[in-house]
């Protein structure tokens, strides 16, 4: 892989979601309408970033094994750092930290699930679900993260965001069940095979 391939626009915007996640974790330690705003807009970027890097490297035919490493782990790795922050910082508590918590551990499940089965060299794709599950994820997070300061340009911010993230929760589990089913398939038809 050359330089220029390994440096290209989607790669770029894969690592620019990288270098915003330690900015929007110490954001989240000032307390002020200032920085909540930045953090959003920092998400915000971060999430058009997401959407726009598989669009380009497609158009462009600058589709590297890099890039589909990258795209796929920095999602996981943006969503699961701003769920610590939230919670960390009570803009989820109570109830609201089992869905966080299921939210997390299935995205760590279906990332080994992927693993283990590329080593049979069977790649299980990001299905519809699954990229609705990350659009509402962000939608969620985007309001949760500018906490009491979002009512400030959206009224019931919070209960919004909540909301939303409650439906997150639940297409992140129907749609981990879906991959979950793939995935056994995949390892019974290994198995009739005696690749396993």
């Amino acid at each position: 892989m050359t330089k220029s391939r390994v440096f290209n626009i989607p790669n770029l915007l894969c690592l620019f979601r990288i270098a915003v996640i330690p900015v929007m974790a110490v954001l989240f330690y000032y307390d002020s309408a200032t920085a909540a705003w930045i953090n959003v807009f920092l998400f915000m970027l971060a999430g058009l970033s997401d959407f726009l890097d598989g669009i380009i490297a497609r158009a462009t035919n600058q589709t590297t094994l890099l890039g589909k490493f990258l795209d796929s782990s920095t999602d996981k790795m943006l969503v699961g750092v701003v769920l610590f922050m939230l919670v960390a910082f009570e803009r989820i508590d109570g109830i609201w930290t089992v869905l966080a918590v299921i939210i997390y551990l299935r995205e760590i499940f279906i990332a080994g699930v992927r693993e283990f089965m590329a080593h049979y060299n069977v790649n299980i794709g990001i299905s519809r679900m699954g990229k609705w599950k990350l659009t509402l994820q962000m939608l969620a997070q985007g309001f949760l993260i500018a906490g009491p300061y979002g009512e400030m340009l959206v009224p019931y911010a919070q209960e919004i965001g909540r909301v939303l993230f409650l439906f997150a929760a639940i297409i992140t589990v129907v749609s981990g069940f879906e991959y979950a089913r793939e995935a056994w398939k995949n390892l019974k038809r290994l198995e009739a095979e005696n690749q396993i």
